[in-house]
């Protein structure tokens, strides 16, 4: 089985329906949340990463879900080790189940919904934030990321910690996940866009790009953010997209 594919069913998964979306939560996706979070302080500090971490994922994969049903895909949500999935499931059509057919753009936007969905999260606490009168203050990672934060005028250092994280996955993960590595959202855009206006070379041609792309991610995550995390991340990611345009290279002759 793929790590990015959805686990099997188990007997702790968590399971409810999100605006008439099933969600199921593998037990794994806590424990890396926690593993991710050890480092972030006290009990509380851990808490309120978990929690803010669920509730981002879970509003990333409802941004995908929308937009499929947007099209007519129905799909539910998975919460697993690696981050979540929207899966798309077949739909009863006359007297048979069958797939909804999309197009390239469609497959683009519907790839696009779920980071944009954590950015409008993340600029509705900013206007939330102004409302209530506090300071926005625009920093910039490595130059080129835009990572905003805050400083309210009430609610005590809890909510200040809530705010900073909220805001702090919502938007870096973003725009991690809108880098061209694949199976990465903006990896997904690539792809499809590759292959919508180059069908013959097109999927080599986003491979190489998700290979390339995860190697550079890598090297920043290790030399520049030190994380071990991000680097093997992308290291692993980069390497499967090498892998499969090797074992694909036959059919590119």
């Amino acid at each position: 089985m793929s790590l990015f594919q959805p686990p099997p069913h188990t007997r702790y998964d968590l399971k409810f329906t999100l605006m008439g979306i099933p969600v199921r939560v593998h037990p794994l996706f806590w424990l890396m949340v926690l593993l991710l979070g050890v480092s972030s302080g006290g009990i509380v500090h851990l808490l309120i990463w978990v929690v803010v971490v669920f509730v981002s994922i879970l509003v990333h994969e409802l941004g995908h879900s929308l937009a499929m049903r947007m099209y007519g895909q129905s799909s539910s949500i998975v919460l697993h080790l690696f981050g979540g999935l929207a899966v798309p499931e077949s739909s009863w059509r006359g007297s048979r189940w069958s797939d909804v057919s999309l197009s390239a753009m469609q497959q683009v936007f519907i790839s696009l919904a779920g980071p944009f969905a954590g950015f409008l999260l993340a600029g509705i606490i900013l206007a939330v934030i102004a409302a209530w009168g506090g300071q926005i203050f625009l920093n910039w990672w490595l130059g080129v990321v835009p990572l905003p934060t805050a400083v309210l005028p009430a609610g005590g250092w809890f909510v200040s910690s809530v705010v900073r994280v909220l805001l702090w996955v919502n938007i870096f993960w973003g725009l991690i996940n809108l880098v061209p590595v694949y199976p990465l959202d903006g990896g997904n855009v690539a792809r499809h866009l590759f292959v919508k206006f180059d069908p013959w070379d097109g999927m080599r041609k986003s491979l190489w790009l998700s290979v390339i792309s995860g190697a550079m991610m890598a090297i920043v995550g290790l030399v520049l953010m030190n994380s071990v995390f991000m680097a093997l991340l992308f290291g692993f990611l980069a390497f499967q997209s090498y892998q499969t345009v090797q074992g694909r290279s036959d059919d590119w002759l």
